[in-house]
């Protein structure tokens, strides 16, 4: 039984997240249908992780086994033939069946879109948090800086949520203007999480993205790091905040959960030298 690896894209908008359900749709689900029907009985996918309900993928990593013998260029074309539109599987390679894509991966980055502007743009809407009024970006980013390293993060868990430790490792944590009227920063759109040239290109420097990478993830956790990081950006808590939430383990000390629909989880990595793969 050949076993694959695959690289896959998703809006998650109008789906319950990541793992299977007993209802609603969710992005495991579907890829679990679509085998079904490719190799006529019933397969089990595994994820590099779990996505809650709206969160976005550029790059989720998934593996599974199958009894047909395909190529990976082949399984490519199969599981998009049929899988609804909104989710893409955009590589496929044959792995060891001992490849575990949650357990082998050394990192992973998620990127967090904020538009602050006025007005949004209709592209952005399902995309990006709107926030109006004029948010303290140098504060923000000073802030982002202080969660690099190793620290426990209990702070930024969801409540009720059970783990056997709440310490993570962050490689990166930081913010990038996205806009392009920019140049004196030396900032690209292309840092950000839609390509540079897409319809999502931004002017005016509307747009803020989060960027942070770790060695793993507690439920929530970046999304309660985003709405800390705005609680700064807007004034109510100093750069020095920070610190005191983290040493509080307490969620009721950091700030609110940033919405699910500005989340991307951009790219899964592994080897030793923490390469993406595809």
């Amino acid at each position: 039984m050949p076993s694959f690896k695959i690289t896959l894209a998703y809006d998650g908008t109008d789906y319950a997240g990541w793992q299977r359900q007993a209802s609603g749709a969710t992005i495991q689900g579907l890829l679990e249908d679509a085998l079904r029907g490719l190799d006529e009985r019933d397969v089990t996918v595994t994820g590099a992780g779990r996505t809650d309900a709206g969160v976005h993928a550029l790059g989720q990593v998934a593996a599974f086994a199958i009894e047909r013998m395909l190529t990976a260029d082949s399984v490519v074309r199969a599981l998009n033939a049929r899988l609804p539109d909104a989710v893409r599987v955009l590589a496929a390679a044959e792995v060891p069946p001992s490849f575990n894509p949650r357990f082998g991966a050394r990192a992973k980055t998620y990127h967090y879109r904020i538009w602050n502007g006025d007005v949004i743009s209709p592209f952005e809407r399902r995309y990006a948090w709107h926030l109006a009024g004029a948010l303290n970006v140098d504060a923000m980013r000073e802030a982002a800086r202080l969660l690099e390293g190793t620290h426990d993060f209990a702070a930024f868990q969801a409540a009720g949520s059970e783990t056997k430790t709440t310490v993570r490792e962050i490689l990166v944590s930081r913010i990038a203007d996205c806009g392009l009227r920019i140049p004196d920063r030396g900032l690209r759109s292309a840092e950000c999480g839609f390509p540079s040239g897409s319809a999502f290109r931004v002017p005016d420097s509307a747009l803020l993205e989060y960027e942070i990478t770790g060695t793993g993830f507690l439920r929530h956790m970046v999304r309660a790091i985003v709405g800390s990081l705005v609680e700064i950006g807007r004034g109510r808590q100093p750069v020095g905040w920070i610190p005191h939430v983290v040493e509080s383990r307490d969620r009721a000390a950091a700030g609110p959960t940033a919405p699910a629909h500005g989340l991307i989880l951009m790219r899964v990595e592994y080897g030793d030298s923490l390469a993406a793969e595809p």
